[in-house]
């Protein structure tokens, strides 16, 4: 999340405060459209965290036809 803030610093002119609540806005809105099955995984990647995914992206990729 770190890398997200300093680009939008640095790509849009932003403070430190305004890019982390852009991240923050931006991830709740994620979190509330996942199932909630899901939200614990976006919630691990916001805390730097490799989130136990459960082969959930071969499944996504299945629905994809991939």
């Amino acid at each position: 999340m770190d890398e997200i803030k300093k680009q939008l610093s640095e790509k849009l002119g932003l403070s430190e405060d305004i890019s982390q609540q852009a991240v923050d806005m931006v991830l709740g809105f994620v979190k509330d459209k996942l199932p909630e099955s899901m939200q614990g995984v976006v919630e691990s990647a916001m805390n730097g965290e490799m989130p136990d995914t459960d082969g959930l992206l071969d499944k996504a990729k299945g629905l994809f036809g991939g």
